[in-house]
């Protein structure tokens, strides 16, 4: 008997017997951007060199989720892009990930998921976490995201309201930027400061899931707490009511946009909580 459980050890030792915990990460990218993000900026390239495989990108339209499978789809590891559309309003960006969350719970039904949100990507993950029940999710990491919101939404819809016949030649003479601020003004009203009615101001007031929170904030060196875009505060999950004392907090010194740091960042962070 002895014998066996000595041949069990051993082999459960060598991985024979004994796999580790196979996991899903979802990086939701923020606004302006897309799931090449991820691969521009490095991160997905530290990920594979930490066991963290790409399996996949996931895009949702009128037929539902599909997906661009990577080689990693066997991994034990296993990291999927999601496609979100930057510009739409919270509720809209939130309504694609869902799908995409439910997608992969169907098709890896014992495996955790652990999501990572960028900028606004972090704030539409937590939406979909407080308004549905997502039961493979572990964890939720953020990276710059405007939990608090940001004083550049309330510019970019003043920027955006003025009365005609001012507006019509800002929409002659303000070319495809002043059309891209237009076409997100719903995105920028779920994101301004917090005011009683607004989308933050419920959200920062619902029970969240009890899983593990992790804040990434910049600290810009010579700048501001956080970063041009972000206020440090707006970035840290524990100014949120029901976070508060629960989100471990991590700070790099960069700007808004991701680099290679932050794939390190997490790494680090996956081997702590994984």
């Amino acid at each position: 008997m002895k014998k066996w459980i000595r041949l069990l050890f051993v082999l459960g030792f060598m991985g024979v017997v004994l796999e580790a915990q196979a996991n899903v990460l979802v990086l939701a990218h923020g606004y302006l951007s897309d799931a090449s993000a991820w691969e521009g900026s490095g991160i997905a390239a530290q990920l594979e060199q930490n066991g963290w495989h790409r399996a996949g990108i996931l895009i949702t339209g009128p037929a539902g989720v599909r997906m661009v499978p990577g080689a990693g789809q066997a991994a034990n590891n296993k990291v999927y892009l999601a496609e979100l559309p930057s510009t739409a309003p919270l509720g809209i960006q939130a309504d694609h990930l869902q799908a995409m969350l439910h997608f992969l719970t169907l098709r890896h039904p014992k495996e955790k998921i652990v999501l990572v949100g960028h900028s606004v990507g972090g704030v539409v993950a937590r939406l979909v976490l407080v308004r549905s029940q997502v039961p493979n999710v572990a964890a939720l990491v953020t990276i710059a995201s405007p939990h608090l919101g940001t004083p550049l939404a309330e510019e970019a819809l003043d920027a955006t309201s003025s009365i005609w016949p001012v507006e019509v030649f800002k929409d002659i003479f303000g070319g495809s930027g002043y059309q891209t601020l237009k076409y997100s003004r719903g995105l920028y009203i779920d994101i301004v400061r917090p005011w009683p009615g607004s989308l933050l101001h419920w959200l920062n007031r619902q029970p969240h899931p009890a899983i593990k929170y992790i804040s990434v904030v910049r600290n810009r060196p010579f700048v501001l707490w956080g970063d041009l875009l972000v206020p440090g505060a707006s970035q840290d999950m524990n100014n949120v009511p029901p976070v508060a004392g629960r989100s471990t907090l991590y700070t790099t010194a960069s700007g808004h946009v991701l680099n290679p740091g932050d794939g390190m960042l997490l790494v680090q962070i996956l081997k702590e909580f994984g």
